[in-house]
Order: structure tokens, then sequence, then C-alpha cells
């Protein structure tokens, strides 16, 4: 019987799939961008899928029979605050819609990454990269040869979310109290990287780390 992670698991067959997670504002996303200028890496967002899923009108019309009316705007589109302000929290109601939110847009990205991977096969990629904060919460850790754990200071996650987000440290927590603790994701994964100084610094631990598993060849050399 498939299952909504099932296309995603035969595209992931055809090219290394490695995870990338890690908390928020740690930089995970900039750390995946940077090896895929120095490597044929191709780099998929599943943040930037979760929005496009909202977009769905099939997505949009089960979020209103769950949420109602008042989540959109006048125009027919889901007002993303509005729909955060529902299920980030840690109360019984905030965990219920949280499930059922994720219930309803997960298949949707599980699908649109899996199709995905294919363009990276297609495009000759030699391996891809699936920046996905709720990685390890939606069920895809199987999926992946490998997860990474992008460690960041929360001092530095911090002033980034504010500098980038306009978060309070409050608006931080209360995103972070939505996923696993990042003690657990650190256990979780296969491979911690520091990020705490120049990018290149992470970056090139990851890449590193593809160049040893024999997923890429080195810069400039043989495999």
């Amino acid at each position: 019987m498939e299952t909504a992670a099932t296309p995603m698991k035969n595209a992931r067959n055809r090219i290394p799939l490695i995870g990338v997670v890690g908390g928020v504002g740690s930089g995970k996303s900039a750390v995946a961008n940077w090896v895929s200028t120095h490597a044929p890496v191709a780099v998929i967002d599943a943040d930037k899928l979760g929005h496009e899923a909202l977009l769905s009108v099939s997505v949009k019309a089960e979020l209103r029979a769950r949420f109602g009316d008042e989540i959109f705007d006048s125009g027919g589109n889901i007002v993303r605050a509005k729909l955060a302000n529902r299920v980030f929290g840690v109360d019984s109601n905030h965990l219920v819609a949280r499930r059922d939110l994720e219930r309803i847009v997960h298949p949707a990205i599980s699908q649109q990454i899996a199709a995905e991977v294919s363009i990276a096969v297609e495009q000759r990629a030699e391996a891809v990269l699936l920046d996905a904060a709720i990685l390890l919460e939606a069920g895809w850790r199987d999926l992946c040869e490998l997860v990474v754990f992008i460690e960041t200071p929360a001092e530095m996650r911090l002033q980034r979310v504010q500098a980038h987000r306009g978060w309070t440290k409050a608006e931080l927590q209360r995103r972070e109290e939505s996923q696993w603790d990042l003690s657990r994701k650190r256990q979780e994964s296969d491979l911690v990287i520091v990020n705490d100084r120049a990018l290149e610094y992470a970056g090139k631990q990851l890449l590193d780390c593809l160049i040893e598993r024999n997923w890429v060849a080195p810069p400039n050399g043989p495999r």
C-alpha cells in the first residue's frame, strides 16, 4: 500500500538525500545553499514548499473546513499569521490544531519534495540537501541517508530572527515549543555541524562530509 511518502522514497532511491535540521535561526538554509554553490548539489527548501502548499485549492478547502473563514483574507488567501496563532502553542487546543494542520499539509509537501528530487536527478545533481525544520517530526527520517543537525548558540539564533523576522524572544520560544526539543533533534541526527562563526566554516564541514562519503566529487578533482 502506498503512503504519502512513497513517491519521495522512490525518488530518493536514485540519489542521496541528506536532511538538514536545526533550531529556528540556526542558519541551516544558508549552510545548505553555501554547499550548493561549491558542488553539484540541489537544495530543497521544505519551508518554502509549505508556504506553497497553502496556495493549493484542495489544501485551502480542507483548512477552511477545519479552521473556518477567520484564517482567510477577503481574497480567499490564507493569512499565515492568523493560522500560526491557532497552531503554535503548548495547550491542548494548539496541539490538536497543529496535528490537524500537519495531517492536511504534510502530504502535499511530501509530493512536492518527491517532484523536486526527480528534477534534481534529471539535472544530474550528485546529491540533494533537504532543508526541513520539521523533518524528524514529519517522519521523513527514514527517507534520508544522513540527517545533519546544525548547532548554533541560542544567542546567535535569537539575533538572527530578531533581525530577519522581527520576532521577539517570546515568539521564538513559542515557535520552538511546537517542534521537538533541540536536544532530541541533535540526538536523532547522524552528524552535528557547528555554525558559530563564518558561514564557510559550517559549509565546508557539510561539503567535506559529502565528499568523504563519496556522494559528491571533490572540487576540481576526481571522485
